[in-house]
């Protein structure tokens, strides 16, 4: 490998360091691809290891890292012990965090060529990453949200927020109650035009790839849809699968779920298809 970088950091938003990877195989073919973690989750999280490995066994650069304000540390990347910086995350930020990772990047590679993935929430920031980094070439969703205003609560349950100043989310794997201050609802209501998800696609000139797991309980299809349709383009479907396209924290079997390998592929030739 010309460089096989695991667990160093990067200084993302407000200066917090976090953990990022970068494998650039010997026989780079030119494209570096930029993965973006969901809601609660991290670089680590499930097969996305072996994600990273099947783009770099073909030729690509891949990196994949801790958005700065997940929760976790440099020490601690998986398990969330920072609260505060958790609760303090938004929207904004995990874009700037993309930023900060290009520059980070370019040490590497000069005027890299990114394709930019996103999974779940990350997809709603890789797409409006897109929209913002001249570097990323183009934008890929994995089971992503749609809408980031339609995931605040409305009328009581947003004023109990606004009053209480924070809410908490259960993390299923970890047993925390992970907090979220309502800055995070506030950072959306000044920034609401940059933060318009549906705005941003529609007016999207680079490559979009939508993708959506067929029985997805945690993100609904119509999600997919939605962005597939305000981008013009066709919702590429993976049957017969979750959110989480088969895998699970943790996966500790040497070969990726089917679905998940399906998506790759699909990925990767939409990739290789872009004409820049």
């Amino acid at each position: 490998m010309k460089h096989n970088i695991s667990n160093e950091t990067y200084t993302g938003a407000n200066g917090r360091p976090s953990l990022i990877d970068f494998t650039l195989p010997e026989n780079f073919n030119g494209e570096v691809v930029l993965f973006i973690h969901g809601f609660m989750g991290f670089k680590d999280w499930g097969a996305w290891n072996l994600v990273q490995e099947y783009f770099v066994q073909k030729g690509f650069g891949f990196c994949k890292f801790n958005t700065s304000h997940n929760g976790g540390t440099t020490e601690n990347g998986i398990d969330f012990p920072d609260l505060e910086a958790f609760g303090n995350n938004n929207y904004s930020k995990e874009i700037e965090d993309v930023g900060h990772v290009i520059t980070w990047i370019t040490k590497y590679v000069s005027s890299p060529k990114i394709s930019i993935i996103g999974h779940s929430k990350g997809g709603a920031v890789a797409l409006l990453s897109a929209m913002k980094y001249p570097e990323i070439v183009s934008a890929v969703t994995w089971a992503s949200i749609s809408s980031i205003g339609n995931r605040f609560p409305i009328n009581e349950e947003l004023k109990e927020w606004s009053d209480s100043g924070v809410r908490y989310v259960k993390n299923g794997r970890t047993h925390q109650e992970l907090p979220q201050y309502f800055q995070l609802y506030e950072d959306f209501k000044v920034n609401q035009r940059e933060l318009n998800i549906e705005q941003k696609c529609r007016e999207m000139t680079k490559p979009v790839l939508i993708m959506h797991g067929e029985n997805d309980t945690s993100v609904p299809i119509e999600n997919g849809q939605h962005l597939a349709t305000w981008s013009g383009v066709t919702l590429q479907v993976i049957p017969n699968t979750d959110h989480v396209f088969g895998s699970r924290h943790p996966w500790e079997q040497a070969t990726m779920p089917s679905p998940l390998l399906t998506l790759c592929q699909q990925t990767e030739i939409f990739i290789l298809d872009i004409e820049i």
